[in-house]
């Protein structure tokens, strides 16, 4: 049986790609990363998708990025912006060459377990506001994990030109449960609605014809509405 490292956020994307590895026979060994995230709300999410599908899971302490790398997701002193997804202002929220890194240490671990791939869910929408998520860079990530060991690993980024809207209708289809996962950058009681992580997943959603299962505190037609009146 083929083997996977995945790096899982516990947000839409690794989940879908979580379950659709696990639907190809893929034995899935799951990697999440704490880099100094304001809220955990995501990793939680993960810890207890993997525990829900009996997914073996490392949450690996990368803290040490909140001071060489600060961020919006990281630093209390930056706010969160709000916004479409590939405003200018959204790149607050890049952490610089976070997936490199991640993908240098998932492809560490899927050496010394014998796994076949590193996957991880970067798509069409990331490729505007996050350079370590485009083509360019997943080709020179897949030619420096192809050559640096004996050992023969793949990076698998199958989402790469699909937008979340179609990731959704594959997860829809593979029966994933999407009240399992978190995407709200901020790390309220409910998904704020406001930021552009919110209003991507809720645009993906309505594309899907489909209702997003988790709980809003807004959402931006209600916004709009309220600015109008």
């Amino acid at each position: 049986m083929a083997k996977a490292v995945l790096i899982l956020s516990g947000g839409l994307d690794s989940t879908t790609l979580m379950y659709d590895l696990l639907n190809k026979g893929i034995e899935v060994h799951a990697i999440s990363f704490f880099y100094g995230q304001k809220h955990s709300k995501e990793l939680e999410c993960a810890h207890a998708l993997c525990d829900k599908l009996n997914v073996p899971h490392k949450i690996i302490d990368l803290e040490v990025l909140n001071d060489l790398a600060p961020c919006a997701l990281t630093r209390s002193e930056i706010e969160v912006p709000e916004g479409q997804y590939d405003s200018d202002n959204m790149k607050a929220t890049a952490v610089p060459n976070r997936n490199m890194i991640m993908l240098a240490l998932a492809t560490a671990y899927a050496i010394s377990i014998g796994a076949n791939y590193v996957a991880y869910g970067a798509h069409a929408g990331d490729h505007t506001i996050y350079p370590d998520c485009r083509p360019k860079f997943v080709k020179h990530m897949t030619d420096a994990i192809a050559s640096c060991d004996w050992s023969k690993v793949e990076l698998l980024v199958p989402y790469l030109y699909m937008t979340k809207g179609e990731i959704v209708k594959v997860g829809l289809s593979l029966g994933v449960d999407y009240s399992d996962t978190w995407t709200c950058y901020k790390g309220g009681d409910k998904a704020c609605g406001k930021c552009g992580s919110c209003i991507e997943r809720l645009e993906a959603f309505a594309f899907a014809n489909a209702v997003d299962p988790i709980e809003y505190e807004t959402t931006e037609e209600e916004t709009t509405e309220e600015e109008s009146e």
